[in-house]
């Protein structure tokens, strides 16, 4: 537990739910990316959480910024980051907004269709445009290989109709998953990209970087590799496949920056059995799915949980939100047990929970507004 995040907690007692995030954490961690990686350009994964403290601490440590949507374009530009400084990284972008964040003086794209590459040629002429390719999402908790990326061969051709359409065919990129636990996802991906690289420059196609996502993981209930083994990965891999001549690097962490920053404190509503003949318990939280936890859909982010009670003894647990929907369940089949002296008016701590929990927050489900922040 943050001690600095704790120390808050006692002395303000905010209203549940809310998140505490310390941004000096971030700068620890961004700076430890930093060390790890010294020849890649660190692109934050603004989705991750887009708060304006974040971005402005951000901006100040000299990181660059990939964004999702024209939105997130304009919090970067408020924040005082240079438009140079800004991947529009989502493959899946209105033509209107290509073209907004043209006009703002942005200049590189991400791109895994034609009919995409088309809109870019219309809206965004000349800019650097980078194909998203299709990778193995083993040992992520979050996979993200069935909406993104195109297939090698496609991405050959589209690279060469870039070039045909007057954009610059900049570079390729991958991402291996969120929450990513196993290293070699990124030698796999990386030796991926590599042959396609290397077919493309032997063709004529300038391609000069090589961008290797995110999914460098933070640490819920257990523990994963630090940042240096998948480091060590992407730059022995690289090194394998380009020896001196090394393409620039990007990486779009998001999670392994603000995740481990930031602590949900909740408040228990009710803790009940179904039934004289179990001994689960079913803890219900004020905050669940709609609240900001949605990435406890199919139990995939199993977070922390501290408790006033820690070191009694514990019991088997279900834990649920405060709606009346059904799906607002987080933990049925997780093994998660809670001390039996937890009680309604409790609260607890989830931890590590910096990272894609208030952007997901409905905004007024049953009633529930979003949880409060507090940026220290």
């Amino acid at each position: 537990m943050n001690t600095k995040i704790a120390q808050f907690l006692v002395d303000r007692q905010p209203e549940t739910p809310c998140l505490v995030f310390d941004l000096d954490r971030v700068t620890e961690n961004f700076r430890s990316l930093r060390k790890a990686l010294p020849l890649a350009r660190i692109y934050y994964a603004v989705k991750a959480n887009p708060a304006a403290p974040v971005l402005n601490r951000l901006v100040d440590l000299g990181s660059a910024f990939d964004a999702a949507s024209i939105e997130e374009v304009e919090a970067c530009l408020a924040a005082g980051a240079r438009p140079a400084d800004i991947s529009f990284g989502n493959t899946i972008k209105k033509a209107r907004a290509i073209a907004r964040a043209h006009a703002a003086g942005v200049s590189m794209f991400a791109f895994d269709s034609a009919e995409e590459l088309t809109k870019l040629a219309a809206h965004a002429p000349g800019a650097r445009v980078y194909c998203r390719i299709l990778v193995e999402n083993t040992g992520a908790d979050w996979p993200l290989s069935r909406k993104f990326g195109t297939s090698i061969e496609h991405a050959r051709a589209l690279m060469r109709r870039a070039a045909d359409l007057g954009l610059d065919p900049f570079g390729l990129s991958f991402h291996v998953g969120s929450q990513q636990t196993d290293p070699a996802a990124y030698r796999a991906a990386v030796a991926r990209a590599a042959m396609l690289f290397t077919d493309l420059r032997q063709g004529g196609i300038k391609v000069r970087m090589i961008n290797c996502g995110g999914g460098f993981p933070t640490r819920y209930r257990d523990d994963v590799p630090d940042v240096d083994h998948f480091a060590r990965a992407i730059m022995d891999t690289i090194t394998e496949h380009f020896g001196n001549d090394l393409p620039e690097l990007v990486i779009e962490p998001g999670r392994a920056i603000v995740g481990d920053a930031g602590v949900i404190e909740s408040e228990v509503v009710l803790v009940s059995r179904r039934g004289a003949e179990t001994d689960l318990r079913w803890v219900y939280l004020d905050i669940g799915r709609f609240g900001g936890l949605a990435e406890t859909e199919g139990e995939a982010i199993r977070y922390a949980i501290a408790t006033p009670h820690d070191g009694t003894a514990m019991g088997p647990v279900a834990i649920a939100g405060p709606t009346c929907d059904g799906a607002d369940i987080l933990y049925e089949r997780a093994n998660y047990r809670l001390p039996i002296a937890l009680s309604a008016g409790d609260r607890v701590r989830l931890l590590a929970t910096g990272a894609y929990t208030t952007m997901y927050a409905s905004q007024g489900f049953n009633g529930f507004a979003p949880m409060a922040e507090y940026y220290i």
